[in-house]
This record gives C-alpha cells, structure tokens and sequence, in this order.
C-alpha cells in the first residue's frame, strides 16, 4: 500500500506491534477526551488564503535556539522507540538528521545519548525527567552535554503518572532484553511488571514529586546548556517561566497522557504565546498529523511543532525511511499550504492568515 500521509502510518503500526506496545504508545489517560480533542481541534480552524501572490519560491527554513533547521517541524521525544523497531532513537535520529531538523531524545529512550550521538552529525536536544536522586540527574545532564545535545527539554507535567488505563490493563513493563538505556549502569534501567502499569510504578518510585520552579534554577547551575520547560499550557505559568529565565516553552499535554479534559494544546498555544509577549519563542506539541495543522500554529504564534507519535508509527512501520518519509510528507504537505495561502516565508505567515470558532468573547480566556 502507497502511504500517502502521516496518519496512514498508524494503522501499520496497529497491525505490526504487539498490542501491549501499540496501546502504550497510542493511548491517553482515563476517558482520552484530550486525546481526540488534540486532533479535532485543528479543524476547528479555518483559512482565510491570500491570492494573486507571486509563490514561485517557498522557503520553509527556520532557526530555533540560534540553529538553523529545514522546517519548523522537529521530532518530539517518545520513549522507549525500540520496542516499535530494532534500531529505535538510532533510526530516528539518523531521519531526523537526514531531514535537517531538531531531534529530542527521550530520558527513557531504549538507546543512550552516547549511542544516540554516534549515529553522526546532528542537532539534538535531551528531554529530562528529574529524579528523586539528583546525582542521577547530574549525571544525566552531563552526559547529554558531552555528547554534543543542544539544549535540555525539562518535562515539568509528570510529578506522578497520568492514569492510562490500557497499561494498566496490559500490564505495561519493558519487554525482555531492553533497559532504558541512560540508567542501564545505575540500576535504574529495568521496568518490570507489576499488578499496574509497571511505568506508573517505575515513576512513583523514582521521579520527584516535589519539582518546582526554584529547581530551574538549580539546573541552570549545573549546565550551560538552554532550558526548554515542556508542559506549559497557561499564561500564568508561561509568565513564570519567562521570570525564571527559560529559554522556550514547548505548550504540551504530554500527549494527552496526563491529565485528561485540559484543553488540546492547539487550543492553549495563543493564550501562551500573548503571555509571554515575544519574550521566548513558543513551541507546539500534540496532535500534529499534516502541513495544515503546522501552519496553523505557526499562525498562532509558535516557532515550530514537535511531532510524536507519528515518529514511533512511521518507525514500527518502516524503521529509518519511514521516519524519513513521514517529515518529508510533512514538511511537502506544509509547504504546499503555504504557497496556497500567499505564503514565501515563515515571516509571512500571521494571524490574519486563519479564522478560528474561538474568536469570539465567549472564547477568550478570562484575562491574560
């Protein structure tokens, strides 16, 4: 079967991976509203498309962080990419690179930043979870830095594990012969099975519930590297993060695996991006399936998207060239919506470019 967009990857991937991996990776918490929700609403935004405009040369190129990148679509970190294909975070890194984009490596990825880096040139950022243990942390951080990661994406809404009921019905625990690999010689690689999801275990034991905004501080102390806080989805916590000298926010639900009826991270992306009044650039994660849906955020205000599952479906179906493919549909879809909309540049693309059911007061959140 020719696969002719991003969302055909996922029924390949449903056919190939064992149930247990497939629900892990496609599931949201409890009822999973914000899962659908974080797709339905970019339908719920609408084109107001300028003609007669001269799109006979298209540049999709950005910088984010002072790199320059391709496209302003980049690779969102997902865990654990070996149980979807053999070659795992190796394979999509290689893509991603391949691509001229921006990878993020997941702390519980099935290879190590050093395996990760080895693949070759590249610009790659390191998500974190911070641990009970901050030597552990430590440790991590300066791992990822010697091995040439750009910036740190610190993953700020998981102090506990949001309730994903299929894990806990499958059992979730990493299957045999893989260790999340960052923490192999730490004795913390192991997730084993448990009468629950053996991950919510593995949290409860091992993350800090009592991260808070003074620990920004503290990593900042321990690397030079920028400090992305993934997981703001309000103003008021995207103003703190501009006080406490973040160097981007990346608005995401976790996938929709948290908490579930918070808003779809479309849907959030504005009321940030007006908090933080050009302060830092702003980023998209969650529910990004085309071009279209970049485009829509970048109207919004965001400086680029992160995708995620797409990743880990395009990898279970075709290891490094469905990753590879899976971008180029994307970043081709893109581009053709921006020559349909009068668009030459990244620069042309603004709010008036977009019509959305929120523009009414009704919509509005209460005060930013």
């Amino acid at each position: 079967m020719e696969i002719t967009n991003v969302m055909e990857y996922e029924k390949i991937a449903k056919e190939k991976l064992p149930k247990m991996v497939y629900d892990y990776y496609a599931s949201g918490a409890e009822d999973q509203w914000t899962l659908q929700e974080n797709r339905n609403a970019f339908s719920r935004i609408l084109f107001r498309p300028r003609i007669l405009i001269d799109v006979s040369k298209i540049d999709v190129s950005t910088t984010v962080l002072g790199f320059n990148i391709s496209m302003p679509i980049m690779v969102a970190p997902t865990a654990m990419q070996k149980m979807a294909h053999p070659d795992g975070e190796l394979a999509t890194a290689r893509a991603t690179s391949a691509a001229g984009t921006i990878m993020t490596l997941s702390s519980w990825a099935t290879s190590s930043v050093e395996e990760v880096a080895s693949t070759g040139p590249g610009i790659r950022f390191f998500q974190l979870y911070v641990y009970k243990d901050r030597n552990v942390v430590r440790q991590l951080v300066k791992r990822a830095e010697e091995a040439g990661f750009k910036a740190i994406a610190l993953t700020v809404d998981t102090p506990r594990l949001g309730r994903r009921e299929s894990d806990i019905k499958n059992r979730f625990a990493l299957p045999r012969g893989l260790t999340l690999k960052n923490f192999e010689g730490l004795d913390l690689g192991k997730i084993d099975k448990t009468d629950d999801s053996g991950l919510a275990s593995y949290v409860a034991g091992q993350v800090d519930q009592s991260l808070s905004w003074k620990d920004i501080k503290w990593l900042q102390s321990i690397t030079s590297l920028p400090i992305l806080v993934k997981g703001v989805i309000t103003a008021e916590d995207a103003r703190i993060a501009v006080e406490y000298g973040a160097a981007g926010i990346i608005v995401s639900n976790h996938g929709a695996r948290q908490l579930d009826y918070v808003p779809a991270t479309i849907m959030a992306l504005e009321e940030v991006v007006k908090a933080v009044e050009g302060r830092l650039p702003v980023f998209l994660d969650g529910g990004v399936r085309r071009g279209t849906d970049v485009f829509k955020a970048l109207a919004l205000g965001a400086s680029g998207v992160f995708v995620g599952r797409p990743s880990l479906f395009s990898l279970a179906a075709n290891g490094e060239a469905g990753v590879r493919k899976m971008l180029q549909m994307l970043r081709d879809e893109f581009e053709l919506t921006m020559a349909l909309s009068g668009c030459r540049s990244l620069r042309e693309i603004s709010r008036n470019h977009i019509k959305t059911d929120w523009d009414f007061p009704h919509y509005l959140p209460a005060k930013l």
